[in-house]
């Protein structure tokens, strides 16, 4: 029994590990809570917690003070939670580290009681001024660099120095210049830089939700998804995978990290996957793609759905709705080629007597449905995403005590406002320090300027000016976190679409698939590395299987932008039918080609047949939809015959 929990700690230390190596967020001090940091940790979690759920009852303080006291609390926590390097004492912050957490509560405590004479002096800073502004944008990058990684904050440096140095740049992206005390004044006096629109729907929507996440954890509600996908899924072929897909799908769109919900759900799915005899690096891709589509996967979507709202102008509920067809087809893919490559492999599911029932699982924790029930409902009858977000909150509280397994005491309550405001930290700092970058964008023009370059590289060429908008947002997007990478694409590269005529939804939803898909593209694809360290299989190898399996994902934003129909936009009832239809026959069909399995081997020749069906279903157009399933139809009746062929052979 000792040795049994042994390997248990063993495995939890070794998945702890490979969560600091690729996710920079989980590398925070560890304190004791009777001690003082941890006293001062426990403090100002909740405080930050009851600020954002009093503000969301009682209604938010002006603008700049509300997003000001928000980010100066997180930052404060950043720098005591968060060690300068890795040789850093994880025990204990150095006199620095609290030194710079006093100093950013103090630029956000300048603001508070300074707000009306920093109105009234706009666009004439005083001296004090523009100490405080240069402090805050070295301490946001500090923050930033401590919890998101080296990459970003380079990227904002850059941008920095780009802003300053605008004369003497080449002419393509040159521009007049501004000084650092103009530097300073935007980022930091006004609502475009560091407190601009993402740290505004950061200090408001997002921490709420990440809050309702940390409450449903609390609840029970990620051990409830495991055993419902296990009940679903579990007894079909290649079960656990479809296990992992489903899991890791519902709990990544509440939880916003892909990595983090790699090593979560990965430590229980991958093991289970390799049991069954999927291979090392298959297995970890599975649970990689799987943790990044609950990224775009409503009703959640990881927190970008709010940020895209607030781009827009346009209500929440309408951009979630607009994601679901496109995210089940992505879904559908993986599920589809892990199918396939099961049935290939003759690989079975896990036998029903191990599994539990749907009626019992729902028996036992379906009461904590209720939550998503009523947040679904708030969304849809036009209610704010802050006031949905609060009730049901509460509406969870009262949900888990329905059932005495699931009852909530006091101790997980004030546990979950504490771990909910941990959690919300990188997203903050994210947010924060993407700031810096969009200011200069915004300040510069450089967003425009970029967006001018693509399209003088498509040459007014629709589809290559999206091939090329997609790289930039993958490169843009190595590395970050979904949130961040999102907000950069979307001021980056979104404008080149735009001015080609496609609507800014569109546009948007485009940009935002290839940012999330920078997470399982190589060379830097953090969530698949994340799989690769749990399953013991080859990063790279589980990279280039990851994308190979997230293939429907990085066509279905091409279909979605030819065809409006897939988001709801501009389509009639029976256009959405028919699109959703077709797009699925292509994706199945994309399936077989990847993968050279039907119902028996398929040669090369079928399997690019496949391929151009999968195209020209996808493709908008009556002519390419019969030609694509006829195709489909004559491939699939082959493959069909030569099954039954072997089966008579084989008797």
């Amino acid at each position: 029994m000792t040795d049994i929990k042994n390997t248990e700690n063993e495995q939890a230390v070794g998945h702890e590990a490979i969560l600091e190596k690729y996710d920079t967020e989980s590398r925070f001090r560890k304190f004791d809570r009777n001690s003082i940091p941890g006293i001062i940790v426990f403090i100002m979690c909740i405080g930050l917690s009851l600020f954002h759920l009093y503000t969301a009852w009682a209604g938010p303080l002006v603008t700049l003070m509300h997003r000001a006291v928000h980010t100066a609390v997180v930052m404060s926590l950043v720098f005591i939670l968060y060690p300068f390097s890795k040789k850093s004492s994880k025990k204990k912050p150095a006199i620095l580290d609290w030194f710079f957490a006093l100093l950013s509560l103090g630029l956000g405590m300048y603001i508070v009681i300074n707000y009306k004479a920093l109105v009234m002096r706009a666009g004439m800073p005083s001296s004090t001024d523009m100490i405080f502004g240069i402090m805050a944008i070295l301490l946001v990058l500090e923050a930033g660099r401590r919890i998101t990684g080296n990459e970003i904050a380079i990227l904002a440096i850059l941008f920095l120095v780009y802003a300053y140095l605008g004369p003497k740049l080449p002419n393509i992206i040159a521009h007049r210049g501004y000084g650092i005390k103009d530097i300073a004044e935007y980022m930091y006096l006004t609502t475009e830089g560091i407190f601009g629109i993402a740290i505004g729907v950061s200090s408001t929507y997002i921490f709420l939700f990440v809050l309702f996440g940390a409450f449903l954890s609390k609840s029970g509600m990620g051990q409830f998804f495991n055993d419902l996908a296990m009940a679903i899924a579990g007894q079909g072929k290649g079960g656990p995978a479809k296990v992992a897909v489903i899991s890791s799908g519902l709990l990544g769109s509440i939880n916003g990290s892909a990595v983090a919900n790699v090593v979560t759900t990965g430590a229980f799915t991958i093991p289970l996957m390799k049991k069954i005899g999927y291979d090392s690096e298959f297995a970890g891709a599975v649970e990689a793609t799987a943790s990044c589509g609950g990224q775009i996967l409503p009703p959640v979507m990881g927190a970008a759905a709010f940020i895209m709202a607030e781009y827009l102008g346009i209500k929440y509920i309408k951009i979630a709705a607009a994601a679901a067809i496109p995210a089940l087809l992505y879904y559908l893919g993986v599920i589809v080629m892990i199918h396939l490559r099961a049935s290939k492999k003759g690989l079975t599911g896990l036998p029903k007597e191990q599994l539990p029932k749907v009626s019992e699982v729902l028996k036992q924790r379906g009461h904590l449905l209720i939550p998503l029930v009523i947040l679904l409902y708030l969304l849809i009858k036009g209610f704010t995403p802050i006031y949905a977000a609060f009730y049901s909150i509460i509406a969870t509280i009262i949900a888990s005590s329905l059932k005495k397994e699931t009852r909530m005491s006091f101790k997980d309550i004030i546990d979950a406002l504490e771990s909910g405001a941990r959690t919300a930290l990188g997203v903050a700092m994210s947010c924060a320090i993407v700031g810096l970058i969009i200011g200069v964008a915004t300040l510069t023009g450089f967003g425009l300027k970029l967006a001018g370059a693509i399209l003088f590289l498509g040459k007014g060429n629709l589809f290559i000016t999206l091939v090329l908008t997609m790289l930039a947002c993958i490169v843009l997007g190595m590395g970050l976190p979904s949130i961040p990478a999102y907000i950069i694409t979307a001021t980056m590269a979104a404008p080149a679409l735009a001015k080609m005529g496609i609507p800014h939804q569109v546009s948007h939803m485009f940009v935002f698939y290839f940012g999330m898909l920078a997470n399982l593209t190589p060379p830097v694809a953090l969530a698949a590395f994340a799989g690769a360290g749990i399953a013991g299989g080859n990063p790279a190898k589980t990279g280039f299987q990851a994308v190979k399996l997230a293939l429907a994902g990085f066509i279905v934003p091409y279909i979605f932008v030819y065809s409006p129909a897939l988001l709801l936009i501009n389509t009639t009832a029976i256009g959405i039918i028919i699109a959703a239809i077709t797009a699925v026959i292509g994706v199945i069909a994309l399936g077989v080609a990847a993968e050279g399995y039907l119902f028996t081997k398929v040669n090369v020749i079928y399997r690019i047949a496949m391929l151009v069906s999968a195209i020209l279903l996808m493709k908008p157009g009556m002519t390419s939809d019969i030609i694509g399933i006829v195709l489909f139809a004559l491939i699939f009746f082959i493959q069909k015959m030569s099954k039954k062929k072997e089966d008579l052979i084989t008797a």
